[in-house]
């Protein structure tokens, strides 16, 4: 089974699977994500509600991270995250690239972009850190 393939059977029951979340690990390099636009990712002022956006671009950088841990590592935690949100969409398709900018032994650094796909609008760029676990010994 290819990642995706494993990705996509693991979160079942969880968030990324309640929010509709897509994921594409076949490039390790470059993660992209994407959800249709529902109401449940709607707002009680109508418009996308941050922690959709949050949800996905979260979960492409994390997917990628435990896709490419360092040997030894037994997995990782988000020690940071920071959004700026430059628009919205309230239909349609959300789709994000994730990419690693940084790949140590004790840390990742994550950047991602999420976009409305029918317009080409950024909607929110987004940075996260993830501390690498190892097993205690």
């Amino acid at each position: 089974m290819d990642a995706t393939a494993r990705f996509a059977e693991r979160q079942k029951g969880f968030l990324p699977d309640l929010l509709g979340l897509e994921v594409n690990l076949d490039d390790p390099s470059l993660i992209t994500g994407r959800f249709a636009v529902t109401r449940h990712h709607v707002a009680p002022n109508g418009f996308l509600h941050a922690a959709s956006v949050i949800g996905l671009v979260d979960t492409a950088c994390g997917y990628g991270c435990a896709n490419s841990l360092p040997g030894g590592a037994s997995g990782f935690t988000t020690i940071e995250l920071k959004a700026n949100f430059l628009g919205t969409a309230t239909d349609g398709t959300v789709v994000c690239e994730a990419r690693c900018v940084h790949a140590g032994r004790t840390t990742q650094v994550w950047d991602a972009e999420a976009r409305h796909q029918e317009s080409g609008k950024t909607i929110a760029l987004f940075r996260c850190t993830q501390m690498i676990l190892y097993p205690k010994a």
